[in-house]
Formats: C-alpha cells, sequence, structure tokens
C-alpha cells in the first residue's frame, strides 16, 4: 500500500510571558480542525505547536518574579499544555526552544550562516521594542514608539552580529510575486510588498549581549541568538534538521501551512524565507495570517483588563460550542469581534435547537414507530430528493472552504444541511404518517434518511468539534467504517437493523437573562439629561466633537470577494492598523488609492459587510455621478493626525 500523503500544519510557537486569553486559542484551534480534516480524508497530518521562551523580556519577567526564566517559562509551559489538553488540541508534537535538540539546530544554523559569510560582526545602534523583541530604525517609529504595539522603546548600543537580509531582497520579492498563494489573505501579501520588502531591507541584528537568556554562540559565547532567529527555525528542529531527533524533513518539509496571527505575519513573510533561502531549503507552501479576536473594537491586552479566559468559558459552557463558535464567527484571515451574547445565542439556536432538536426527534420518533430499528421496506417520497442533493452540496462545499481555510462557510454549509433535514420533519410529517398504517413503508424511510443526514452531519462537523461529532454517531449507532470521509460521499450509507434510543439533550439551553446579569459589567445610575432643543439639521460644537476623524494611509486596496460594489481597504493611522470596507468601487480601480493619505471616522461601531467586518468610514464628497474620496493635501501630515 502506498504511503498516504503527507501535510504539515503549524502553529506559531507562543510567547509565555502572561496570562492565556481566548485569542491565544483561535490559531490553534483552527490549527487543530484543519488537521483533523485531513486525517478524516486520509492525509498523513501533522501538527505542530509548542513555545518560544528566550529572550529579554522573558529574563526581565522571572527576575521581577524573584525565580529564574527556566522556572518561569516552565511554569507558564504547562499552564499553556493544560489549556491545549482542555480545548481537545491533538497536536502531533509540541516544542519548545528551550528543548537541547532545538538548541542545537539554532547553533549550527548560526554557525552555517557565519561560515558562508551570511552573519557578520558588527555594531547595532538604534531602538530596540523590548515586548516585541523588535528593532527598529528612527524612521520606522511612530511618535517615538513602536510601530507594532505603540509601546515605548529603547536606546540599544551594542556589539552585535548582523544577517545579509539585503542580499536576499530581490530573490525574495521575486519569489512572492511568482507563488501567488504563499502569503495569504491578499491584503496581507500587499503591506508586506509594499511597506516593507519594496522601501529596502535592511540587514538584521541576529544576535545579543546585554542579557544571557538565549541560546550561546557557539564561537562567540558572550552573544545569544536573537529571539526570532531561535524562534522561527522550530519548524524544521522539530523534524530533525541539524540536531539528533528522528529525521522527518523528508516527510513533511516544506510545510503545507503556518498559521500565524497578522501581528508576527512580517516575520514569517520576511525573515522566516530568507533565513531557509540561505540555508537552500524550500519554503513553505503557504503563510496564512489570520485576524485578531477583539473585544469592544479593541484587541485583548491584560494591562487594559479586557482578556476573556477560555477556561471560565469552558467551564461555563463546554469545549465544543467555545470551540464552534470561534470558528463559525469569526471570518477566518478578518479580525472578529467576541460577544459572550452571541455564544449564548450559537449555542442555544445552532446547537441546541438546530443540532440538539434535529437529533432528539429523529431518535425519539425511530424508537416510538419502530422500537428503534427501521426495517429495510422503505417507500421513496416527495422532499426526499431535495435532502439528498442537499446532504451532496453540503460535503462538496465543506471541503472546498475548509481547503480554503474559511471555517465560518465550511461549519455554515453544515448547518444549511441541518436546517434543510429539520424542514423536511416539517414537510413529511412523521406524527401523521405513523397514524396511517398504510404509509409505514413511506415513514421507515423518511426516518432513514433523516438519520443517514445526521450521519453526514456527525462526520463533518467531528474536526470542529470532536466531542460531538462522536456523540451524534455514537446515538444513532453508526459503525466506524461509516464515519470516515469516503462513506459520506454517497447519501445511503446508514447500515440496516440497527437499534437505537432516545437520546438525552445534547446541549443544554442557556438561560439568557441569568447570563445576561452575571456578565453585565456594573453601570453607574445617570440622571437622564433633558435634551436641548434647536434647529433641524443644525448641531453643537459637542456633537461634532462626538465624531473622531484622522489621516490613514492605505496599506492596501482590494475589491470584496463577494460584492462588487465595495472596496477593502488596510489603512494606517501610525499607532494602528484598521480595515475599512466602502461602496466606491464602481469610481475607482483598487491600486489608484494605495499610498494615499485619506480621512476617515474612527469611531463608528464596527460592522459585517457581507462576511468581513469594517471599522470605521473613509470620507468622500459626491457631487452628481462623481465621487472623490477625501485625501490629504501634502506628504508631511502624519497617519494618526487628527481632523478638525
Amino acid at each position: 500500500m502506498a504511503d498516504k500523503k503527507s501535510f504539515y500544519v503549524t502553529t506559531p510557537i507562543y510567547y509565555p510571558s502572561g496570562d492565556l486569553h481566548i485569542g491565544h486559542t483561535y490559531t490553534t484551534v483552527a490549527a487543530d480542525t484543519l488537521t483533523r480534516y485531513k486525517k478524516l480524508q486520509g492525509y498523513d497530518a501533522y501538527m505542530l505547536t509548542g513555545t518560544d521562551e528566550h529572550g529579554q523580556k522573558i529574563q526581565q519577567k522571572a527576575e521581577e518574579a524573584g525565580i529564574t526564566p527556566q522556572e518561569y517559562v516552565d511554569d507558564v509551559v504547562s499552564r499553556i499544555k493544560d489549556l491545549w489538553k482542555l480545548m481537545n488540541i491533538n497536536y502531533d508534537q509540541f516544542i519548545r526552544t528551550t528543548d537541547p535538540e532545538h538548541e542545537k539546530t539554532i547553533q549550527r544554523i548560526f554557525k552555517k550562516l557565519y561560515d558562508q559569510g551570511d552573519i557578520y560582526k558588527g555594531k547595532y545602534e538604534g531602538w530596540y521594542c523590548t515586548p516585541c523583541e523588535s528593532f527598529w530604525t528612527e524612521s520606522q517609529l511612530v511618535d517615538g514608539c513602536c510601530p507594532d504595539c505603540g509601546r515605548p522603546v529603547e536606546k540599544a548600543s551594542e556589539e552585535a552580529y548582523f544577517f545579509k537580509m539585503s542580499k536576499y531582497a530581490d530573490r525574495l520579492l521575486e519569489y512572492i510575486e511568482s507563488h501567488p498563494d504563499f502569503i495569504q489573505p491578499e491584503s496581507r501579501k500587499n503591506e508586506m510588498i509594499n511597506n516593507f520588502i519594496k522601501p529596502g531591507l535592511q540587514d538584521l541584528c541576529v544576535s545579543r549581549t546585554s542579557f544571557d537568556w538565549g541560546v550561546p554562540v557557539t564561537f562567540d559565547t558572550k552573544h545569544v541568538v536573537y529571539v526570532w532567529i531561535d524562534a522561527l527555525p522550530n519548524y524544521i528542529s522539530a523534524l530533525g534538521y541539524l540536531n539528533d531527533k528522528p529525521q522527518l524533513m523528508d516527510k513533511y518539509w516544506p510545510a503545507d501551512l503556518h498559521l500565524v496571527g497578522k501581528d508576527i505575519i512580517r516575520f514569517h513573510t520576511i525573515y522566516w524565507p530568507i533565513i531557509l533561502m540561505a540555508l537552500d531549503l524550500p519554503l513553505p507552501k503557504k503563510v496564512y495570517g489570520h485576524g485578531w479576536i477583539l473585544l469592544k473594537g479593541g484587541k485583548m491586552s491584560k494591562s487594559v483588563g479586557n482578556v476573556v479566559d477560555p477556561v471560565e468559558l469552558v467551564d461555563k459552557y463546554g469545549v465544543d460550542p467555545l470551540r464552534y463558535h470561534v470558528l463559525r464567527e469569526m471570518t477566518f484571515g478578518s479580525d472578529g469581534v467576541y460577544n459572550e451574547d452571541l455564544l449564548v445565542s450559537h449555542i442555544n439556536s445552532d446547537l441546541a435547537n438546530d443540532l440538539g432538536n434535529l437529533l432528539s426527534r429523529t431518535t425519539a420518533m425511530t424508537v416510538k414507530y419502530f422500537g428503534g430499528t427501521l426495517p429495510e421496506t422503505q417507500q421513496a417520497g416527495d422532499y426526499d430528493d431535495e435532502l439528498i442533493q442537499t446532504a451532496h452540496k453540503a460535503v462538496t462545499e465543506y471541503a472546498d472552504f475548509m481547503d480554503k481555510l474559511d471555517f465560518s462557510r465550511a461549519l455554515e454549509s453544515v448547518w444549511k444541511l441541518i436546517g434543510r433535514a429539520n424542514k423536511y420533519i416539517d414537510e413529511t410529517q412523521p406524527w401523521v404518517l405513523g397514524k396511517d398504517a398504510g404509509q409505514k413503508d413511506r415513514l421507515a424511510r423518511v426516518m432513514y434518511n433523516l438519520t443517514e443526514s445526521l450521519r453526514i452531519i456527525a462526520v463533518l462537523i467531528s474536526p470542529a468539534m470532536p466531542d460531538t461529532g462522536k456523540r451524534v454517531a455514537d446515538e444513532i449507532k453508526v459503525p466506524q467504517a461509516q464515519r470516515t470521509w469516503e462513506s459520506i460521499q454517497k447519501f445511503g450509507g446508514y447500515p440496516a437493523g440497527v437499534t437505537v434510543k432516545r437520546c438525552k439533550p445534547l446541549f443544554p439551553r442557556i438561560d439568557v437573562k441569568k447570563v445576561a446579569v452575571e456578565t453585565a459589567a456594573p453601570v453607574k445610575k445617570q440622571k437622564q439629561q433633558k435634551k436641548e432643543e434647536k434647529p433641524a439639521g443644525v448641531i453643537t460644537i459637542d456633537d461634532f466633537a462626538k465624531v473622531q476623524m484622522k489621516v490613514a494611509r492605505v496599506l492596501s486596496c482590494e475589491k470584496h470577494p463577494d460584492a462588487d460594489k465595495l472596496l477593502v481597504f488596510q489603512l494606517d493611522f501610525g499607532n494602528e492598523k484598521r480595515q475599512i470596507i466602502s461602496g466606491i468601487a464602481k469610481y475607482y480601480q483598487p491600486e489608484e488609492l494605495v499610498g494615499k493619505k485619506v480621512i476617515a471616522c474612527t469611531n463608528l461601531k464596527p460592522v459585517m459587510l457581507r462576511g468581513l467586518e469594517s471599522n470605521g468610514m473613509i470620507l468622500s464628497a459626491i457631487s452628481g455621478k462623481q465621487l472623490r474620496v477625501l485625501t490629504v493635501d501634502g506628504g508631511d501630515m502624519p497617519e494618526g493626525a487628527d481632523v478638525g
């Protein structure tokens, strides 16, 4: 028998610098879901996750806690592993950058690049952001702060080794442009090309001497390897590259997919590919930079106090409902806004009502009318073909969307089948057929079609909700041979002679009022102010002050994938980047607006436009059939400048 086709998917290795929140689960749940899906299809799928444990920030936090850096990371890593176990993450390998074999790989890579002239000694003078572990030039700073996180940077001057990134810049650009799927989504690719590569890559500082918590440079031990050069090669050190671990490079490299957050895509699509080029290794097939899970329009942060603890959510609602919610609600690639009300709605509507009721009604009626065992004599009738066609379409669409990493629409396709099956019950009215002895064969077919639909549904949801998929299949007694991907390619795989029993509710309904009381933040009561009367159409300066308008530079602009009238903008406001969608596609070609400085309203409530989030509004002037976006005259007006 031929070997299975391999599929290697990785998450970024997580930096153990603080408490975990729901955002940390997003990438890993997505990677786990994709890996389970590929295994279901028969692939030899291999998932890697882990922790990035070196660097100045870790050393500082350990000193603050009065413990060694190793003790600090050991404690955090144990909590990360506990969370992945809780979230039912079925990874194949967990790598730590403090693993001796990984450190051996890093030292050998560093020496190899030094010996071939790609690393040289010099002196670093510039700015360093400790939280991001990033070096910046003066021109890259925004108001004197880190352009990524907006926090203060420190002046750094020390002896250092440098990596000749500039040597590989043209080769990298050529590769990206000739491999259009390498960086996804498209907006991330445009950002990397226009903001980092085309302006010119500088050689990268790849060692530090101001602290010692890192991998020592073997031939100059006062230096430790810069944390990103230490972290990124974990994807190949895990496969045994230049170390004594089991050699899996031939089997799994190049990686099929690196799943990363958009905040670290620069390291994965510029630093990492250039390192691989210098090592004469193939590049990963795809790097996908997904968005963040936001809370009330802002990124979750412990310092802000808006962290949502996934452990608490699991305690309240369960693992599979949380996995379902983050995959269904968040359009992969775009930012998503976490809202506990939506989580509760998904549980009550999608899980308890739609899926749960379909299972309980089907098993209950099978027991009531046939003692739990369907007869082999069955009669086809009205509505059967529509249900069967919906099942076929669900399987096809699900696979198409999963291959595109569109988990939300993949699950949506399954719920279309669930909805159609529930409608089929209303159309065929088994309770009416059950009163007529002459309709027994027809009733048997109806119940079979419902049970077969549940079998297909159980298989399709199993990557995203492993326990739920198994429970549905167990409740209707599906044999293991009929729980495969191959088995659901054809409607009719549910075997004869199986006996089912009534089942308990799949998901208990959540008391919405109780949740609202528990989660509502205390609000200080205020007396209602009588509004000042004013002429219609006239506002006060206080009204105008409520509108926040800022200058933003257009990083990228592309057509909305599902709406011809909409353009999707990625905007740089200096201390933050946002996505805004505008209905001006008939007036502009996307490339006309890239690089321009526009004016945008920034405090509008985020809205979803055809599946993508828009977080603000770009201002424009319109007269008759003419429309022009309002731009700033003069290139010296900085991004983020207030307009008023």
